[in-house]
């Protein structure tokens, strides 16, 4: 993996300005350690070794950096070579390195740079951050940067002049470095767990102590259980205080699952005290403890059970008394032993079956059709344990209540997928008729079934439509399992299962009810008008119902996990357009002052950070459509902010990008729009400086900052230890 693909992995440059002598004799090692496992008996590296080495994607930049690198001519790199040409990178002053830029640049040797030799640079600059632009654009950007930096108009730029264009633009040259693989970097020291400090403690506070009031729970009981069976001995002792706490655990772990009473708790003064949004989390870890629990039971159990057999007044073997109903153990006919051993052998199958590696490979309904044996796991405790079911009455009945009004309410009346859109990147949109009672807010998911697809399995999605909008429920799906992946090609093989006879007659009177701006992304070959039956359950709230009420909204999302805040951000551009009033004499309009009671909102920053540049593509047209009426609201500065960050590309600072994000920049000043994506916003390349760019939030003091992501749990880690050391709220987007 190269360093662009591992965020923990630096590149030269961030050895530059912090290395000690010692670290500087450490990388030395390292490095002459890394060449002699790549080099041949002679200690030489070739072409062919270097480009391995380095991980470079495009020619060109291997073979320039080779003849560079290699002195003397020879057609190989030794050692001395290597290290004195990172020497120069690392430690060499700017105008070394910008000789350096301009040798690699000087295809020719000519000692200056003509345009067709540009252009050459550009397009390898482009492969390298994998990013496609058509021809036409590409002389575009070569001539932008040309005729920028061609100050004589002489029809070559000289050193001298790329150093001008350089200095433009502040912290470039200084900076300017070749991002290298992974072997040219010392591994990094591991990092130190994070300290329980004031901050930690004032983002998890609610989190920690109802860790603490469940373990103090659990100490509680186990005491008391265990006491009263002190005369028994220390096995029995374990067994019924292990047994007390499965108890409050088996019945505790379906409440963490009532979907419905938590999306209503969401809107009460409760949400503040209890953590809600970690009822995944609190799921999970209430699940490890009940496997530890079973299985220390269980072991206390057989030991109890073997001292018995060995006494001599015992009329029974071990056997007997773990597997048989004889020995009259438990409340219901004996039972207690043959469903301890049934309730094991189905706790370790639901366990395994949870693992992510089911879950996420394909096999969901493994993992779907495993969780379903809680039904027989309640029966089996009902008649394993004399009190458990006097644990189970009061979540159990609300657990059923749940399912069977969801079950009424899905199965009420089917409804139909009235449109899809087969999307870049694998992303299947879906348009489902709204059903007149379907009440939600932005940012809330439901779970969808669709009986053509798969008759008994529900997956959950977040709605990526706004609630202004009346007339149909959008889905953003990206295909990642086996369920999405059938789901994508049902619609790309051929326009599946029910067609209508009539697209053309009920796409138009749909569009026309609805009233709403054109901001789907379509195109006439994967576009379809169906009508597929399908059913819903839902809504259900998520921690981004509390945008609305944050002061600054801070919204991250990572390829997919933008649906969540497509609704939001649709939502917000209905709420300005009805804001906003419009003269019938000289069409001059403002906006209202006042704002909706439950939209507290004074600034909002939106981050999408995707991998490659196609991921950008199937939601364009709507952040295209808000930085239209963005540009409508006449305020101090902009209430909506976009940033956008593509991770495959290379950064300014790197020499394999340094031509392409300068001419990027100077045709989006020309233009007033960004090449990659098309928006006023400027893509950036590489991953957030996470510490300037919150700097920068905290220093707009717009108001309290309260942090929203959606995205792979890596990154979440990063953005909480970040949010963490600038005191703002957190809160992530789970299922």
């Amino acid at each position: 993996m190269s360093m662009l693909e591992d965020p923990a992995q630096p590149d030269l440059e961030s050895c530059r300005g912090t290395m000690s002598t010692e670290e500087d004799a450490k990388w030395l090692q390292w490095v002459t350690h890394q060449f002699e496992t790549i080099a041949e008996k002679d200690r030489e590296i070739n072409l062919q070794q270097f480009k391995t080495a380095l991980n470079v994607k495009e020619s060109f930049f291997a073979e320039r950096f080779f003849t560079l690198f290699d002195s003397d001519g020879s057609g190989t790199i030794t050692l001395q070579e290597l290290l004195e040409a990172l020497t120069l990178l690392i430690h060499g002053n700017p105008m070394d390195k910008l000789k350096f830029l301009f040798q690699v640049y000087d295809v020719d040797g000519s000692g200056s740079i003509d345009a067709d030799e540009l252009r050459t640079v550009l397009r390898s600059c482009m492969r390298e951050s994998a990013i496609s632009l058509p021809d036409e654009k590409l002389d575009q950007l070569t001539l932008a940067l040309f005729e920028s930096a061609d100050k004589d108009c002489n029809g070559a730029i000289t050193f001298d002049e790329l150093r001008d264009e350089l200095q433009r633009f502040p912290g470039v040259m200084e900076n300017l470095t070749i991002s290298a693989a992974h072997w040219l970097t010392p591994p990094a020291a591991p990092r130190r767990p994070r300290a329980l400090t004031w901050a930690y403690w004032h983002n998890h506070r609610s989190h920690l102590l109802c860790l603490a009031a469940f373990a103090g729970l659990h100490l509680l009981l186990f005491a008391l259980a265990a006491s009263e069976h002190r005369a028994r001995g220390a096995s029995v002792m374990v067994a019924k205080g292990c047994g007390q706490c499965l108890n409050l655990d088996g019945s505790f772990i379906a409440v963490l699952m009532l979907r419905r009473c938590l999306t209503w708790l969401r809107a009460t003064w409760l949400a503040q005290v209890l953590p809600l949004d970690q009822n995944i989390q609190f799921h999970q870890f209430v699940g490890y403890v009940v496997i530890v629990l079973s299985l220390v039971h269980t072991v206390a159990h057989i030991v109890n059970f073997a001292l018995q057999a060995q006494a001599e007044a015992s009329p029974f073997q071990f056997w007997e008394l773990l597997l048989t109903t004889r020995p009259g153990i438990g409340w219901i006919h004996g039972l207690a032993s043959p469903t301890g051993v049934a309730l094991l052998l189905l706790l370790l199958l639901m366990f395994a079956c949870s693992s992510s590696c089911i879950r996420r490979s394909g096999h969901f309904e493994v993992f779907y059709w495993t969780h379903l044996s809680y039904l027989p796991m309640w029966i089996l405790l009902i008649l394993h344990g004399p009190n458990f079911w006097k644990w189970l009455l009061v979540p159990g009945t609300l657990f059923f209540l749940e399912k069977i009004i969801g079950l009424a309410v899905s199965r009420m009346a089917a409804l139909c997928i009235v449109e899809v859109n087969l999307l870049p990147s694998k992303v299947t949109h879906l348009l489902i008729k709204r059903p007149p009672l379907f009440h939600y807010r932005p940012g809330d998911y439901l779970y969808l079934n669709i009986p053509t697809i798969a008759r008994y399995e529900w997956h959950p999605f977040t709605i990526s439509s706004a609630p202004e909008q009346k007339d149909t429920i959008w889905l953003h799906i990206r295909s990642e399992g086996q369920w999405t992946n059938r789901l994508y090609e049902s619609f790309k093989t051929s326009c599946p299962m029910d067609c209508d006879p009539k697209p053309l007659s009920r796409s138009l009177k749909m569009r026309r009810s609805q009233r709403r701006p054109e901001v789907s992304e379509k195109s006439s070959e994967n576009h379809l008008f169906c009508n597929i039956k399908c059913y819903i359950d839902g809504p259900y709230g998520t921690p981004t119902r509390r945008i609305f009420a944050s002061e600054h909204a801070v919204l991250i999302g990572a390829g997919i996990g933008i649906t969540p805040f497509a609704s939001i951000l649709q939502s917000i551009m209905y709420r300005h357009q009805k804001r906003k009033n419009i003269c019938p004499s000289c069409q001059h309009s403002w906006m209202d002052s006042a704002q909706d009671e439950d939209m507290k909102l004074h600034k909002v920053d939106f981050m999408w950070i995707n991998r490659d540049q196609r991921s950008f593509e199937w939601f364009v047209s709507l952040l295209t459509k808000l930085e239209m009426d963005q540009a409508e609201i006449s305020q101090e500065g902009p209430f909506l902010e976009l940033h956008m960050y593509m991770t495959s590309a290379l950064g300014k600072n790197d020499m394999k990008a340094i031509g392409l994000q300068m001419a990027l920049d100077l045709l989006a000043k020309k233009e007033k729009k960004d090449s990659i994506t098309g928006l006023q916003t400027r893509t950036q390349p590489g991953r957030p400086d996470w510490n300037k760019v919150f700097q920068k939030v905290a220093a707009e003091k717009k108001g309290k900052v309260q942090v929203f992501f959606c995205g792979s749990p890596a990154l979440a880690k990063v953005l909480k230890g970040h949010c963490e050391q600038f005191g703002f709220k957190f809160f992530q987007e789970n299922f």
